[in-house]
């Protein structure tokens, strides 16, 4: 019920060099749990911001009164990656040596920040449920860390997807949840659920 929201949330996007820089940005209203509607679409440029700085945008909707006023910061991205498993980051003994010696209790304080990192080998699932007509689906694989986001290619017409990906990421809290979820790529629709798993990293 305010024509004047206040937000005040924070988002962590990773984008690589093979993905494009916009921003896309979309604000809706929600009369019930049926009905939605859009209220407005604007875009930003990331590679027309300056790096390694807050920039504050003044962004107005197009086609529709109103403007979003947004923080964006881009910094390089650091502790992220995604990789083919024939090439796994610590696949190598001479990494595998160095951070042994990075997270060693000797290094403890040398970043109070650098909890340490997570290293996910998504491989294949087994027997989805099939979400088209045809008895197949369209799977991908996103995994979910504090606010962190990374996500597997898509499989087409296929209930038993192979991925084999490896996902790194930079842990900042202990106590924070892996999420896991399938879902099925339904074109220019909301792709659909197809399965879920959480691992807590204190169970790991």
């Amino acid at each position: 019920k305010s024509a004047n929201p206040q937000w005040r949330e924070q988002f962590d996007f990773h984008y690589f060099s093979d993905r494009k820089d916009m921003l896309d940005i979309e604000v809706w209203r929600k009369d019930n749990k049926k009905h939605e509607e859009l209220l407005g679409t604007c875009q930003v440029d990331i590679t027309a911001l300056p790096m390694k700085q807050t920039n504050c945008l003044e962004l107005p909707l197009e086609k529709r009164p109103g403007s979003l006023l947004m923080l964006i910061a881009v910094a390089p991205c650091t502790g992220v990656s995604i990789s083919d498993l024939c090439v796994c980051p610590l696949g190598d003994p001479s990494e595998r040596q160095q951070i042994s010696q990075r997270y060693c209790i000797k290094n403890s304080f040398w970043d109070i920040k650098d909890i340490g990192f997570l290293q996910v080998k998504v491989l294949k699932a087994v027997d989805l449920l099939a979400a088209d007509f045809a008895g197949k689906s369209d799977p991908f694989c996103v995994l979910e860390l504090g606010n962190d986001s990374l996500q597997t290619h898509t499989v087409y017409k296929n209930l038993n997807p192979e991925w084999n990906k490896v996902f790194t990421f930079p842990i900042k809290d202990i106590h924070d949840v892996l999420e896991v979820t399938v879902f099925d790529e339904d074109g220019d629709k909301p792709p659909d659920f197809l399965g879920k798993v959480a691992i807590p990293l204190l169970s790991v």
